[in-house]
């Protein structure tokens, strides 16, 4: 018999443990002979000391990646504790912790959160054009504008182009008040957040005037040829197959495009189809085009998001079925 104890003072508890000790519970089933003792910041394993090793190295993964990432999903955490494969290990094991997209205004940084936001990172490097599908909550938008700042701090790219389709979500454009861009800013508002977070005030004031960060509707970006540039399509559900093919046919020369989209989320007219999924079907065996898909465990917002994903998601292809 040994016994170790592990101090868990850089994390909050009830993250770790999970509500009314949930993740405990797993961790005790996982390892169901060894005696786990949880009190305040600490957790005591007493057992064969290879039961006791291998569920160390097992939480001080899982320690690394929420010290990283803040939260980590149930799912994750049973993964973690039962994945004995080097490829599910290797979604998880920070490689390089100084691995960071983005340092952004007083000191926050920017980073993958999740195994599938990472693989997104990797298909960008590797890849002109990335669809990244997923459900809202799952940080499309904010890692694709994260990939996008990144290669523009790197030089990679000389601007950054935002758009997203003004699509009204059953509110009329007409009744807000004020001029066009008014009107149109609230639906490129998420693109104006993740840029707040990433780049100083001044700095993107300067970006924007100078348009090396350009955020637009769709619509404007016909007849244009986007070369040197990093492009984001947000929202591209709610684009028509026409729409859509202009988008991708306005990528030039040394350029990157990002599509983000949800296609259970479409607030497109009745007589009109998305053309998102046609996209994807079509265009998914070339070279240079690579597709990611998100789910509801990349949610890092409140926890109540994945299970309120999970409740809709269950609810369209029920639809779908019938």
């Amino acid at each position: 018999m040994t016994e170790t104890i592990i101090n868990l003072d850089t994390l909050n508890p009830i993250e770790f443990f999970g509500v009314n000790n949930r993740k405990l519970d797993i961790l005790r089933k996982k390892f169901p002979l060894l005696k786990i003792l949880s009190r305040g910041t600490q957790l005591k394993l007493s057992g064969a000391p290879e039961q006791v090793e291998s569920a160390k190295e097992k939480i001080d993964l899982i320690v690394q990646y929420m010290e990283r990432n803040g939260d980590l999903s149930d799912n994750y955490f049973e993964q973690i504790l039962g994945g004995d494969d080097a490829e599910t290990i290797d979604n998880f094991v920070d490689k390089n912790p100084n691995d960071i997209l983005v340092f952004g205004p007083n000191g926050k940084t920017v980073r993958a959160r999740t195994a599938n936001q990472k693989r997104m990172v990797q298909a960008a490097d590797s890849n002109d054009i990335v669809f990244a599908i997923g459900p809202a909550g799952t940080g499309k938008t904010y890692t694709a504008v994260a990939i996008a700042v990144r290669a523009l701090k790197n030089k990679l790219v000389k601007k950054i182009i935002l758009t997203r389709p003004a699509v009204e979500a059953g509110e009329s454009l007409g009744f807000l008040p004020g001029d066009l861009k008014e009107k149109i800013d609230p639906y490129l508002r998420p693109l104006y957040d993740a840029l707040d977070d990433m780049i100083p005030a001044d700095k993107l004031g300067y970006y924007m005037s100078t348009r090396t960060i350009e955020i637009a509707p769709l619509a404007y970006m016909r007849g244009r040829t986007l070369d040197h540039a990093f492009i984001i399509l947000d929202e591209a559900q709610n684009s028509n197959d026409l729409q859509l093919k202009m988008f991708l046919t306005r990528i030039g020369a040394n350029a990157k495009a990002i599509i983000t989209g949800d296609p259970t989320q479409v607030d497109l007219p009745k007589n009109q189809r998305s053309g998102l999924d046609k996209a994807i079907r079509i265009l998914q065996n070339i070279n240079g085009i690579a597709h990611i898909e998100l789910d509801e465990e990349d949610v890092v917002r409140h926890r109540l998001v994945k299970a309120i994903i999970k409740a809709y998601d269950k609810e369209y292809h029920r639809e779908m079925q019938s």
